[in-house]
């Protein structure tokens, strides 16, 4: 079947569904919305089966629906209509939500409905119940419709709102009035429940310190209290605010007005503004834990939950002071394991932009980020396992690479290219890591692609050591038990020693400075040189400039050479 994913843009969704239903056998391209005559164009040449719709801001252009099949990705129950349907179930604290697949028609969120799939709420944010729960269920939603699609005489079921089954209803869209927070009457659970909701767009909006900002990022502070809506304390990048019964963690904010629009963490935002307050150790109970380590035996975990999966320089440092202190434990094997969203996606490109000189603060990223790796790549003393259950992009798949072992969750996507950044060449190793695991072809393939990859391609590249096809619930207890297994392994001290002697012939044969020196002189010109490419990539990425045109990388119908000679194959195959 011939799919066309009409999206808004290219988001976590969008990438789920482009890896899997390509993995199903389909052929899928992807057009971005950027105007009528464009996405007409693109029908044309691509004359799609389904024009399927997973990440849209306006509705389909008349001329398309009324002429072509258009399955919307709602992210709400049968019933359920408008903008902000997850924003209201974690408002009204649904403890079941769902994905409705519609078919498109002139009244927006009504037409006959072709599948749905429903999923169990957790405590989260809106941004990650999207990326996990949201997610496997709109797969699976997709799945079921595109089945019915191509079976004679299905046929989808109108909306009837007289259906007792049916729980969903027109709400309209979320405004800051119906989530703002109440200091003096919100317990925490009712704080985190707000912002929750916000999360990551477009966050919700209040005043700190007497500054207009949007709240993102927020983490019970357990055992904090004080005065309801007043900073008690600060802990890495985050603020500590009271509420009712307790307070929270907000990690990062975001400026209404101004230069800098853009999430940064809270502590930046507010410099200047901040009163003086206690420091909270961000790794202590009380602290706002974006890394922790743990223990079970001869295994330790090393989690570092970073927002949004960037990594600062100052993230970086502490990072790797954390991991040296790992590796003094009397443990033999040492999982990494990321955040539950995302494991990592390299430098922070966020704190990048607002620096007094980007390409300094480009330039001090990458050499935090290529210190970790140089760390891990050179322990000899334990088994190192990167345990991937989030997504990952960039320099984040190659940090996980210089693990002994990288185990992936077979619903993660990653992103494992630099090029669609301004053509980053990249760091982290990559040119010692990729022809290593992979060998110098898949290496070769790895280097120059720019699209999503998932789980089982990883694999079949030898980017993947192994995919464990669980929920994200039961991934971390399912590495767990395999990292025990190799740590109680009779073998053990043989892989270790084998370890050790590989990475001294690797270094006889060309050491790894070397490598570290030849990336970061491409990267230097990246961040210096002449051409602003990676400037330019960087600014329209961190303040959302929407995209032009679509890539041909994704839109195969406007890749003239390729959908050419695909037609040619598929007009001599029959």
């Amino acid at each position: 079947m011939r799919i066309l994913l009409l999206v808004h843009g290219f988001n976590s969704l969008s990438q789920r569904l482009f890896v899997e239903l390509q993995g199903d056998g389909h052929d899928v391209s992807v057009e971005f919305d950027i105007s009528d005559d464009n996405l007409r164009e693109a029908v044309a040449l691509f004359q799609p089966d389904v024009i399927l719709a997973p990440f849209l801001k306006r509705a389909i252009p008349d001329a398309i629906w009324q002429n072509h099949l258009c399955l919307i990705v709602h992210p709400g129950v049968v019933g359920d209509r408008g903008p902000s349907a997850l924003d209201w179930a974690i408002l009204d604290n649904e403890s079941r939500w769902g994905v409705t697949l519609l078919q498109a028609e002139a009244e927006m969120d009504a037409g006959p409905i072709w599948a749905s799939a429903e999923f169990s709420m957790r405590a989260a944010s809106k941004s990650s119940l999207y990326r996990s729960e949201l997610s496997d269920a709109a797969l699976d939603a997709v799945r079921a419709a595109l089945g019915r699609v191509v079976t004679p005489g299905a046929a989808p079921v109108p909306l009837d709102y007289s259906d007792k089954a049916v729980r969903g209803r027109l709400r309209p869209a979320v405004a800051q009035a119906n989530r703002r927070i109440d200091w003096q009457r919100d317990t925490t659970a009712d704080v985190l429940r707000k912002i929750h909701s916000a999360d990551g767009v477009p966050g919700l909006r209040d005043k700190v310190c007497g500054v207009d900002v949007f709240l993102h990022d927020s983490r019970p502070a357990h055992g904090m209290t004080g005065p309801a809506g007043s900073i008690l304390a600060t802990s890495g990048p985050a603020i500590c605010l009271g509420t009712l019964d307790g307070a929270v963690w907000v990690g990062h904010l975001r400026r209404p007005t101004g230069d800098v629009t853009f999430k940064l963490p809270a502590t930046f935002v507010l410099r200047g503004c901040l009163p003086e307050l206690p420091e909270i150790q961000a790794d202590s109970e009380k602290g706002y834990r974006d890394i922790e380590y743990s223990e079970q035996g001869p295994v330790g975990t090393l989690r570092f939950d970073f927002y949004n999966g960037a990594m600062s320089t100052g993230q970086c440092q502490r990072l790797l002071v954390a991991y040296r202190d790992a590796l003094t434990r009397p443990t033999k094997v040492l999982v990494l394991a990321g955040g539950r969203d995302f494991w990592s996606n390299g430098i922070h490109l966020n704190t990048i932009e607002a620096a007094d000189s980007a390409a300094d603060e480009s330039w001090y990223n990458i050499n935090a980020m290529d210190d970790l790796a140089e760390a891990i790549i050179r322990t000899e003393s334990h088994l190192t396992i990167a345990a991937m259950g989030g997504n990952s992009g960039a320099g984040g798949v190659f940090l996980a690479r210089a693990c002994d072992q990288l185990w992936m969750r077979d619903a993660v996507i990653i992103n494992p290219h630099y090029k669609d950044m301004g053509n980053l060449y990249g760091s982290e190793f990559w040119t010692y890591l990729l022809p290593r695991h992979c060998g110098a072809d898949n290496a070769e393939r790895i280097a120059q692609q720019r699209l999503p990859m998932g789980a089982t391609e990883a694999r079949s590249l030898k980017l993947a050591d192994d995919v464990i096809a669980v929920d994200r619930a039961a991934f971390d207890q399912s590495v767990q038990q395999r990292a025990q297994a190799l740590a109680n392994a009779p073998d053990l001290a043989t892989k270790l020693q084998r370890k050790s002697d590989q990475r001294q012939t690797d270094e006889s044969n060309k050491p790894l400075s070397t490598y570290r020196e030849e990336e970061l002189a491409r990267m230097r010109r990246n961040f210096f040189g002449f051409d602003t490419s990676y400037q330019v990539a960087r600014y329209n990425f961190v303040h959302k400039i929407c995209k032009s045109r679509t890539p041909v990388t994704l839109a195969m119908h406007r890749d003239k050479t390729r959908w050419k000679t695909d037609r040619q194959q598929a007009r001599r195959a029959s």
